[in-house]
Parts: structure tokens; sequence; C-alpha cells
């Protein structure tokens, strides 16, 4: 059991910024992070629709969550990420396990950075297939 105290290197990255917030509810941890990559896993289990199968929304949440934790690191210091479009094409369901997101950048410009995100469930086959622009700003 870890202990709730300690911080990870990605949580130290990230500064605590997803603490009682979505991410959070979600289940969604991210294992690796920079501008160029993210990795993250979300349940499926409590993400799903009536039917048991994983929720279109909710794959939605892990990719605009981690195309925008990837924005906000290629904007740097002083600046923030804010999402402007997402797309999502639902290949087929998932029903249990986790499910990983990638999110690889496809654009980093000063104002806007654009990330593909492939979701995959246990097996390696395609869940989903996202793509998300974020708006760069200076931070308020």
């Amino acid at each position: 059991m870890t202990d709730p105290d300690e911080t990870s290197p990605i949580e130290e990255l990230l500064g605590g910024a997803h603490r009682n917030t979505l991410v959070e509810r979600m289940g969604i941890e991210i294992m690796e992070a920079s501008a160029e990559r993210v990795v993250a896993t979300m349940p499926v289990e409590g993400n799903t629709q009536p039917y048991g199968l994983l929720h279109g929304g909710a794959s939605c949440v892990l990719a605009e969550t981690i195309g925008s934790v990837g924005s906000a690191l290629h904007a740097g210091p002083g600046r923030i990420a804010v999402g402007i479009e997402i797309s999502a094409t639902h290949h087929r369901s998932a029903t249990s396990g986790l499910v990983t997101g990638v999110a690889t950048r496809l654009h980093g410009g000063r104002t806007v950075a654009t990330y593909d995100i492939e979701i995959t469930d246990e097996q390696g086959r395609r869940v989903c297939t996202s793509r998300l622009t974020c708006m760069l700003r200076d931070a308020p």
C-alpha cells in the first residue's frame, strides 16, 4: 500500500493539480508525461454506461486529460493550455480492467498544440482514437 502523503514523480511534475478534480474521480493515473508523449491508465469499472461498457464520455475525459497535460508541458511555466476541440471515434467496447491512453504531439506551436490520442484495452486492442487541440495562453 502506498502512503497517501508520498508524492510520485508525476505528481511533482504536475504540482498536484489533479487533486479533487474529475481526473481523480475517474481514477486516471498518469504513468509518463512529457511535451511529446503522455501515457495514462483509467479503470473501466466505475466509468461505464448502463450496459456495462466503458462510457464514450469517459474515453473523452481520458483523452482530454492526457492531451491537456502534454499541451501544458509544451506551453511551459507561466502558461496554460485550454482544450478548444476534441473528436473521438469509438472502435470497440471495454467491459473490465484498465484502458491505456497514449497522447502523441502532432503540432506544438506558440498558441496551439494538437495531440493524437490512442486508447487501448489490456489486450492492446484499440478502443478509441481521439484528437485534441488546445489553445496556449499566458496564465491569468
